[in-house]
């Protein structure tokens, strides 16, 4: 790691310089250039020299390529370096540059958004929280000090948007945060700036602006259930990885020693709330794949603080790629790049929330191909500026991701999460090379007496996410107070805890769900889905048609597992604390 990667600045003496200046301007505009003496005339070109070097390096990273972990760790530690320096050389010559630059406060707040955006970078590069702390800082620092509050005094369109895409990015980083309340104020700030905007300027891109505020507004929304206070103010609940959140491993208990190394998480359900290309699935699954932030960067704004050596600590989370409705061929590179990576003894995950594509027709042969799957990109090819559309039922869908495009990554051990209307597709695997591979498979309908939430997310998805929630949606209720909330969370942990039992002393399981058993975020991920099953076996409107209830490829021994008697005596116990047992069936088993 390049000490230019782990700086932190303090706010109080930060004072950067826009990118806009020309050295040549500079000079002519304090006056004479012979008037200038030879020493300022050197820190000046020695600073348009840093400017010009961060904006080279800063732009070159849109250039990188998205996949590998490996190509890009020496460039964004070279960028680090020079923003680092940049910031050093401006605070020791500070008067020198004000002097000769005239400092707007824009310009200050746009080298301040760009560091806060490396940090940004840095976070979906790595998967380690703690850097968005640290673009948080940054991001708030910003607004604390108003850096862009004269930029609607200036006639220049261009510099209203850097402030609004500021907006934006902030927004992104609270969202992930879940700094929900903060993320409300930057929406009604934004909302007033974009109103001025349109007003000033007649823009032609009002509308898109206005789409951001409207799928933001929606994502804040997506929960279905209220966790309130005794005053009404609504709790913000974090989903990511806690020290008491998956069940501890029972002493001498046998299971594999495979690591989560890294994990896909791939988006493209129609019509489903999301922001900034990440839907509201992709965002559930990204959280429930990464432990709680360490708030390192919470000393960034005390008076008097100076440059921290301190390093954040190693929190172990996977790597992940993100990837919004991505074309076959995209998805492909990044698997590939993913399992060459792979180190040993370690796992990929893939999850998919997508449109489920079906089977044309019969098929004289049923192979991985003739089951359909999941479709991971909408747009049709287009040849000559037009769509090209299926001519015969025959051809299959491009973009189609059927279950024997991943037997060549099943040489590693995958494990692999479907949430989709054709997730059943993917029990037709075949453990070609003996690894483990697990695939868990969501419901593919849900009962029509349960309120449509699609929009709004998948109701598996949210069961892998926050279970308790789901179990409260599912039983029909839309708020609850903290205090109720934390007895039933406590309960759910006990519920967990039994269901590792359950698992890991089943006599018939495959031997591949213990395999993956030994790495904390898989083995939540599997408990959660034992609890999703089991409830919604036992609540009475799931119980109507087979396809409401989830899979797995292999499958699960039901009478040791989902459908195992002490699991639901549990299930009606939550239930009786919520006082919702009415929804469920008592006698489960005598209806089989």
């Amino acid at each position: 790691m390049t000490e230019g990667v782990t700086f932190a600045i303090s706010w109080l003496e930060l004072g950067l310089v826009g990118l806009e200046f020309a050295l040549k301007e500079i000079m002519s505009s304090g006056g004479a250039e012979d008037d200038i003496p030879q020493a300022e005339r050197k820190t000046v070109t020695d600073f348009c020299y840093l400017l010009d070097k961060s904006k080279q390096l800063f732009n070159g990273l849109r250039d990188l390529p998205q996949y590998g972990q490996k190509q890009w760790q020496s460039y964004f530690g070279r960028t680090f370096d020079v923003y680092t320096k940049l910031w050093k050389f401006q605070q020791q010559h500070r008067q020198v540059l004000d002097n000769r630059y005239g400092l707007k406060r824009w310009q200050i707040g746009e080298i301040a958004s760009k560091i806060g955006q490396l940090y940004y970078h840095y976070y979906l590069r790595t998967s380690e929280t703690s850097y968005l702390n640290e673009a948080f800082s940054f991001y708030s620092a910003i607004r604390q000090r108003s850096y862009y509050s004269q930029v609607n005094k200036e006639d220049r369109p261009e510099l209203v948007v850097k402030k609004l895409r500021y907006y934006a990015r902030f927004i992104v980083v609270c969202l992930l945060l879940n700094k929900m309340d903060v993320v409300k104020d930057l929406v009604k700030e934004l909302s007033d700036e974009i109103e001025d905007y349109t007003h000033r300027f007649n823009t032609e891109d009002q509308v898109e602006w206005n789409l951001v505020l409207q799928e933001v507004a929606a994502f804040i929304e997506a929960d279905p259930v209220m966790v309130l206070n005794d005053d009404n103010t609504i709790v913000i609940t974090s989903n990511r990885l806690s020290e008491t959140g998956a069940p501890l491993l029972e002493q001498g208990m046998i299971v594999g020693q495979l690591a989560l190394a890294d994990a896909l998480i791939i988006g493209n359900c129609n019509n489903q709330v999301k922001f900034s290309e990440l839907t509201i699935d992709m965002f559930r699954m990204l959280q429930a794949l990464e432990r709680e932030p360490m708030n390192l960067a919470s000393q960034m704004n005390k008076p008097g603080m100076q440059e921290s050596t301190e390093k954040p600590a190693r929190r172990e989370n996977p790597h992940k790629y993100l990837l919004y409705k991505p074309t076959f061929s995209q998805l492909y590179t990044f698997l590939a790049a993913s399992f060459k990576e792979l180190p040993a003894n370690s796992v990929l995950l893939i999850y998919l929330s997508a449109t489920g594509v079906f089977p044309s027709g019969r098929s004289d042969s049923e192979g991985p191909y003739d089951f359909g799957g999941v479709l991971t990109n909408s747009n049709r090819d287009i040849i000559n500026g037009d769509a090209l559309h299926k001519r015969n039922q025959a051809y299959k869908e491009m973009h189609c991701l059927h279950p024997g495009d991943l037997y060549p990554f099943t040489r590693k051990p995958l494990f692999i999460i479907v949430d989709s209307s054709n997730s059943v597709a993917y029990k037709n695997f075949t453990n070609l090379f003996g690894q483990p591979l697990v695939c868990l498979l969501s419901p593919t309908a849900y009962p029509k007496a349960l309120q449509d939430q699609s929009q709004r997310g998948s109701l598996f998805t949210l069961f892998l996410n926050n279970p308790l929630m789901a179990f409260l949606f599912v039983s029909g209720l839309s708020s609850m107070r903290r205090g109720l909330w934390e007895k039933c969370q406590d309960y759910l942990r006990k519920i967990n805890r039994d269901i590792a039992q359950l698992l890991t002393h089943s006599r018939s399981i495959d031997q591949s769900f213990l395999q993956f058993f030994g790495d904390e975020f898989l083995r939540l991920l599997l408990t959660r889905f034992v609890f999703c099953s089991a409830t919604m076996r036992m609540h009475k409107i799931f119980r109507q048609e087979t396809r409401n209830y989830p899979e797995s490829y292999p499958q699960l021994p039901r009478d040791e597992t989902v459908e195992n008697p002490h699991l639901q005596k549990h299930i009606l116990e939550l239930a009786s604390i919520l006082d919702v047992r009415n929804v469920f069936l008592e006698n489960t088993l005598d209806d089989y």
